[in-house]
């Protein structure tokens, strides 16, 4: 789905001008419009801002398209709430003990062995752990506690506007949803750990241990998260707004995000895919943006 981008650069806090951006664009051969009038923001803030036509993806369509091509495979064999327990080298295979158990069931763990010649380990903020248990090396990896908070503006609408230098940040249409994600480099971390695994102060796996650093859970539902920062994120952004726009932040996600060591300076992304193991196989897949489904489809 298309909508209106603006990339804006702060009139007080950017590195770089109007002129650089230009000369970029050009350069990549890369369609802005320069806008010197607009209702919609504060002139007074912004030294340049810049138009052009985006695309958004749906990230529960494409879940959902994805879940449906697994679950209508014959040969993949879907476990769910399922840990690895032990994992042993056998020859050229390797042969696993899973333990599964649902949080509902008043049932004991079930116990299962599997044999495979390959291993790919896609488990993004686990990663490090799974490589653990497999004896390979850990990835040079940081990880932070991170929020994304959506939000609303009946003037704003399916718009969507990236601050690129001084303070940025960015509001986008999140998919179909109507809604706007916020994020913010000053505010969307609140917490980083700088150990191989996630390890944060707010884990209690010693009276909640659906989160402990070998297995990381899911932070939005945790009575532990932190408090939200959308209140400054939007402070942030409101200043690069005329005052008639308002914006209404309805909820927040959360998550472990995880990154490469060497991705501290740009914040970059790239998708690692290592064989760190010949015999038995064990890869690791490791990728923090959804165009890692291209760069896993060129080794398909």
């Amino acid at each position: 789905q298309s909508f209106e981008k603006y990339y804006a650069i702060d009139r007080y806090g950017s590195f770089t001008d109007g002129l650089q951006f230009e000369r970029f664009c050009a350069f990549l051969d890369i369609p802005c419009e320069r806008v010197t009038d607009h209702p919609l923001f504060n002139f007074e803030r912004l030294e340049a801002l810049y138009r052009t036509e985006e695309h958004s993806f749906d990230p529960v369509l494409l879940g959902n398209y994805y879940r449906e091509k697994v679950e209508s495979n014959a040969g993949i064999t879907v476990f769910k709430s399922t840990q690895i327990r032990q994992v042993a080298a056998i020859g050229s295979d390797w042969q696993l003990a899973l333990q599964t158990a649902t949080a509902l069931s008043p049932q004991p763990p079930a116990n299962c062995q599997l044999q495979t010649a390959t291993v790919i380990n896609a488990t993004y903020a686990a990663t490090n752990a799974i490589n653990h248990l497999f004896g390979v090396d850990y990835l040079s990896l940081t990880h932070e506690i991170s929020e994304i908070a959506f939000v609303t503006s009946p003037q704003f609408g399916q718009r969507g506007l990236t601050v690129m230098d001084g303070p940025f940040g960015s509001i986008m249409p999140y998919g179909l949803s109507g809604l706007l994600s916020l994020s913010s480099v000053a505010y969307t971390h609140h917490k980083i750990s700088f150990d191989a695994l996630p390890s944060f102060d707010c884990q209690m796996p010693e009276i909640d241990p659906r989160c402990r650093p070998e297995a990381p859970g899911i932070c939005t539902d945790c009575p532990r998260r932190p408090v939200s920062n959308a209140p400054k994120m939007l402070a942030q952004m409101q200043q690069y707004f005329a005052d008639n726009v308002q914006f209404a932040h309805l909820f927040s996600y959360y998550t472990i995000k995880s990154k490469l060591k060497a991705s501290h300076i740009d914040d970059g992304r790239p998708t690692e895919i290592s064989l760190l193991r010949e015999s038995p196989r064990f890869y690791c897949l490791f990728a923090g943006k959804i165009n890692s489904i291209y760069e896993v489809e060129k080794i398909g």
